[in-house]
């Protein structure tokens, strides 16, 4: 039998403190949103930024971890697996949720000291490592 391979690796701030509840059987469950900036080169040369939004589930020990440590606009590294979830919602209307369960939290920063606002999640990509801010020397090869 062949396996397959779901594993998703982001590195983001989060939007919100992590918040924890547990499930009817006790299980601890924690949740948080994370943003990652990606950058491209629009029509006109000029770099673009934007964010995606990830919804984060933790389980568990990592859940209490998560819930512990993680605050808004902290900077992690998630490793995890992405999950399609379809439900109804209140409406009646049948609803998709995209969600990553990590299997594992990285903090590669302390909280902030001013916490990112609604309109910038995270610091501008010239404030991150050449490694990760989508700009390197190949970018004048044309495919």
């Amino acid at each position: 039998m062949s396996r397959g391979l779901n594993r998703i690796q982001l590195i983001g701030h989060l939007g919100r403190d992590a918040e924890m509840r547990y499930t009817p059987s006790g299980a601890p469950v924690t949740e948080f949103s994370l943003a990652v900036n990606r950058g491209r080169r629009g029509p006109d040369g000029q770099w673009i930024n934007e964010t995606d939004w990830f919804r984060v589930i933790c389980w568990n020990r990592l859940a209490e971890f998560a819930d512990q440590y993680l605050k808004r606009g902290m900077r992690v590294y998630v490793d995890g697996r992405l999950q399609i979830r379809r439900y109804t919602g209140n409406d009646g209307v049948e609803r998709t949720a995209v969600e990553v369960v990590a299997n594992d939290i990285i903090m590669l920063s302390g909280r902030s000291e001013e916490p990112a606002g609604p309109e910038t999640p995270e610091p501008d990509e010239s404030e991150l490592p050449k490694e990760i801010s989508g700009e390197d020397e190949f970018d004048d090869i044309p495919f």
